[in-house]
């Protein structure tokens, strides 16, 4: 089976790499459509790995078996030798052709053989092609045909298998087919979704990632047949699509279209050099429309390549920054079809919120849509479970947690009840203690520089607090220390929940830093128990952690260490995933953990890398990073 090891991850959008016969992939990989007749293919395979740096390509073992010449030379040099391309090889099995021309030469038998005898990295199951109209009587009964075919190929094939997903635009389908696959494949093909991507359908084409992403198996490589426009690549691999394969460069080179991130441009309709690549500093995009045919659409195709693999990059870059949304989201307002297909997305959180990371380091605004990211959702859900059993709070203009602001915020009235004040951000109303948390506390938009209401100045503030309130409370008094002791509280709560966390916080006092104001470290006997981040998120020392180990409950935020890693964690080596026993299926990437032994003797804490149903599934990578151990340095709280 496949070694995916996953390296970065955005939510389910993945950074990561596996091994092939023929070299490593690094994903998400951009996989061009290479004709298998040399004289038919506008770009070289040799020139796409010396030029543009690609790794691997895809073609059809299908036409290569139908053409003479070309099956004699395949069954000879291999197919690298047909190519002339030197790096991993996938090769499609002929099922387009059976669905555009009814019917193929070959057997699936045949076809997956032939596969094996020229040397695929990997090859692909024949299956039936369904169309997004087709009734759920004629999906299943072709669903079933593939999923047969699909377990012959299996026994055939000694190495890397590509299993299509298909399923028509039918839910229970493509669950019913992502499962099966998952079992048999070790890249799982979502295919049947062309005519939904060339009829700009996006909507149901999310709908169909929505239905058939949480059944594929993470440890498997995901491939989107069919999703060639470096447009829609941030949107899909939104889902955690890994491989894209794209026939676009060539197709729409042929008729002299102009591929960019935001969209297609008729090169005939450029007046101005618009391009500044390296190719076309070699030949201008105005000069380029003069070459002969030939030679134009060569340039083109090259051209629209090289946009494709720059825009893969971007992605790869995002995945790494967590910065995946954004991109997404730019990338969508070139169309208000990929805008369709993301609110469809955002539509749907459950498919993302296991795989979400707990904070990341800034949530930017870029369309009206931005406030709607899962990870937002999960936000508001949380603070309206936060507000159970509080009464009713008041409303103060949003400002910052400095000391020169929190001393005018009575805390308690004269009664020593306690006053909720919430603030009202893009997100909806906020507790006042935990407005530092993400995504409210690194929050970029529109509101930061339109009505600005935070920047009232302290005494300012104070005066409208005092507008506000009648009398029941102490305005001369310096409410910060009140306010140190509730933050302190409050985010622990938040963290921990509400049974726990007053004897978590027992003895604890909050240090602010002394440029931003903003809480840093929550300390104890003058040692750091928790730290506290840019993302407002306390997570424990290694005391801190010690000490939440004998309070909460067993198994509540652990991760289960192997015996065989035991030494290794405990000098603060990250924890890998096979060796991990079991996870707190609450836990989520990023989140702070407890790292113990199958008899709970607690070892280091750590952040996960992956989310808990993952850990036991990926048999390579890092499954939590060890953050603090017995002898690690004492932190250095954020500034």
């Amino acid at each position: 089976m496949i070694d995916f090891e996953l390296l970065d991850r955005d939510g389910l959008a993945r950074r990561g790499r596996f091994t092939t016969p023929h070299g490593m992939v690094e994903t998400p990989a951009l996989l061009p459509v290479v004709h298998p007749d040399p004289a038919r293919q506008p770009v070289a395979p040799e020139e796409m790995r010396t030029r543009l740096g690609i790794t691997a390509v895809i073609t059809s073992a299908y036409i290569t078996w139908r053409t003479p010449p070309l099956r004699t030379v395949a069954e000879k040099e291999g197919i690298h030798g047909l190519i002339r391309f030197d790096g991993p090889v996938m090769t499609d099995s002929g099922a387009f052709q059976q669905h555009a021309y009814g019917s193929v030469e070959v057997t699936p038998e045949e076809i997956l053989s032939f596969q094996n005898t020229i040397g695929s990295d990997i090859a692909t199951v024949l299956d039936v092609f369904t169309e997004p109209e087709d009734s759920h009587e004629k999906t299943e009964a072709a669903l079933a045909a593939t999923s047969e075919r699909s377990h012959a190929s299996r026994a055939a094939r000694p190495g890397l298998l590509a299993v299509p997903v298909q399923g028509g635009s039918h839910p229970d389908l493509r669950a019913l087919s992502a499962r099966t696959a998952s079992e048999l494949g070790d890249v799982l093909a979502v295919g049947g979704v062309v005519p939904l991507m060339e009829q700009y359908r996006f909507p149901e084409l999310v709908r169909v990632l929505v239905a058939t992403r949480p059944n594929l198996s993470p440890a498997r490589v995901l491939h989107l047949f069919g999703t060639g426009h470096p447009m829609t690549f941030a949107l899909a691999a939104l889902f955690g699509v890994d491989l894209f394969d794209s026939s676009a460069y060539h197709k729409f080179a042929r008729r002299g279209s102009l591929m960019f991130p935001d969209g297609t441009v008729p090169l005939d309709d450029l007046r101005e050099n618009t391009c500044h690549c390296f190719l076309c500093a070699e030949t201008p995009l105005t000069e380029v429309a003069r070459l002969p045919p030939d030679e134009r659409e060569r340039r083109v195709a090259f051209h629209n390549l090289l946009i494709s693999v720059e825009e893969i990059g971007r992605v790869r870059q995002a995945i790494r920054d967590g910065t995946l949304w954004e991109l997404a989201e730019r990338r969508t307002a070139a169309h208000p079809a990929l805008r369709a297909g993301l609110r469809e997305a955002m539509a749907n959180p459950a498919v993302f919120l296991p795989t979400e990371p707990d904070s990341r380091r800034a949530f930017r605004e870029v369309v009206a849509e931005s406030t709607g990211r899962p990870v937002a959702v999960r936000f508001r859900h949380a603070v309206d479970a936060y507000r159970v059993g509080r009464a009713g709070a008041r409303r103060v203009p949003r400002f910052p947690l400095r000391p020169e602001y929190l001393r005018y915020l009575p805390a308690t009235d004269r009664s020593d009840q306690p006053i909720e004040w919430e603030v009202l951000t893009p997100f909806g109303p906020v507790p006042v203690e935990l407005t530092d948390l993400y995504p409210v506390g690194p929050y970029l938009g529109l509101e930061e520089f339109l009505s600005r209401p935070h920047h009232l100045s302290p005494a300012a503030f104070g005066k409208a607090v005092a507008e506000s309130t009648d009398g029941g409370v102490d305005l001369e008094r310096d409410w910060t220390p009140a306010w140190d002791g509730r933050q302190v509280a409050r985010l622990l709560e938040w963290r921990y929940g509400r049974a726990v966390a007053p004897r978590v916080a027992e003895g604890l006092r909050g240090e602010r830093s002394r440029r931003t104001g903003r809480l840093r470290a929550m300390v104890r006997d003058g040692q750091p128990q928790f730290v506290v981040g840019t993302d407002g998120v306390p997570r424990p020392t290694f005391r801190g952690a010690t000490w939440l180990h004998t309070l909460l409950d067993l198994g509540r935020e652990r991760v289960v260490v192997h015996e065989d890693a035991i030494p290794f964690v405990r000098e603060g080596r990250s924890l890998f995933s096979m060796f991990v026993v079991q996870a707190d299926p609450a836990l989520v990437p990023g989140a702070s953990a407890l790292l113990v032994d199958e008899r709970d003797s607690f070892l280091a804490a750590g952040r996960l890398v992956l989310a808990p149903h993952e850990m036991a599934r990926l048999r390579r990578g890092v499954a939590v990073r060890v953050t603090a151990h017995a002898r690690s340095p004492a932190p250095e709280p954020e500034e």
